[in-house]
């Protein structure tokens, strides 16, 4: 018994990482870009199917899989970067969900990979080195690496100078863009690396689940991470982090007593939105008697 509580615990604790991932991913272009993505999810997807596909055809190899998985979705947000960046407001965020629906339903009808049914595998991506993912804790351990890796990328991409002209643009992009900063190339250059660690996020999920549906790429999935990064804190390094954790476990902790666990966090956010309008990080730091502007 305690060894199933423990590996139940351990696989909660890789789905929260590996969420956050995906919310810090949004939170680089919602928080520090200012651009309101609703088609995140389509990054997540492409991620998780990339992996799948090709642990399905044979290709089993993590060294392969998940780089690759990050250049698809990549290669995916430049496409819809060209079209989308080109605009502002309200046409940025119809948009991107235009575009992520577009791929939800392609891959609806691909009956080739499962379709509506979703996909199913049998394998886990391997690392090689001892690394075995069908492993729990190591694939725990796997995962905490890449959430690491990927707050550290951000810290560092945002104390770069190109971090410095990002945030400039989003405070005032039409200035920004006056006195000759390249605003469309800063915005497509952060809108492909976020899509990156989108795709990264994914395809560690398809590993922990060993299964992938077409639902992962609805415009729902990218207002979960939305809420996400709401609830953490917008523009924050940690905001992504503590937003994901906090909302997963009290679907845990509320899905045991109720169907209608959202209702419930309806209210937090909410509440956060109202009375902590800088997210979970504003009150931790307000709480350490410190600003929570971006880290």
């Amino acid at each position: 018994m305690q060894a199933l509580d423990a590996t139940f615990y351990v696989s909660v604790a890789s789905r929260m990482m590996i969420y956050a991932i995906a919310a810090t991913s949004l939170n680089l272009v919602l928080g520090y870009g200012g651009l309101v993505s609703f088609g995140h999810a389509a990054f997540f997807g492409i991620g998780a199917y990339t992996v799948g596909i090709l642990i399905t055809e044979g290709v089993v190899s993590g060294w392969i899989g998940i780089p690759l998985a990050m250049g698809v979705a990549a290669l995916f947000a430049t496409v819809i970067g060209a079209v989308s960046l080109r605009t502002r407001g309200v046409y940025f965020i119809m948009i991107t969900l235009a575009f992520a629906q577009m791929l939800f339903y392609l891959v609806n009808s691909v009956k080739a990979y499962g379709g509506d049914e979703g996909l199913n595998l049998k394998l886990r991506s391997s690392l090689g080195f001892g690394l075995n993912l069908k492993d729990d804790a190591t694939f725990y351990f796997v995962v905490l690496a890449c959430l690491a890796a990927t707050l550290l990328a951000v810290h560092r991409i945002m104390r770069s100078r190109f971090g410095r002209i990002v945030l400039a643009m989003r405070d005032d992009d039409v200035r920004a863009e006056a006195i000759g900063v390249p605003t469309f190339r800063y915005k497509l250059v952060l809108f492909v690396i976020s899509a990156a660690l989108g795709g990264l996020s994914g395809a560690l999920m398809v590993n922990q689940q060993n299964y992938v549906n077409p639902n992962v790429l609805h415009w729902t999935q990218s207002g979960t991470l939305m809420v996400m990064v709401i609830l953490g804190g917008v523009g924050t390094l940690w905001g992504g982090v503590l937003g994901a954790f906090v909302l997963l476990l009290l679907e845990e902790v509320i899905s045991a007593y109720t169907v209608h666990w959202q209702f419930w966090v309806g209210w937090v956010l909410l509440a956060i939105v109202l009375y902590a309008p800088r997210g979970l990080v504003g009150l931790v730091s307000r709480a350490l008697g410190r600003g929570a502007g971006p880290k």
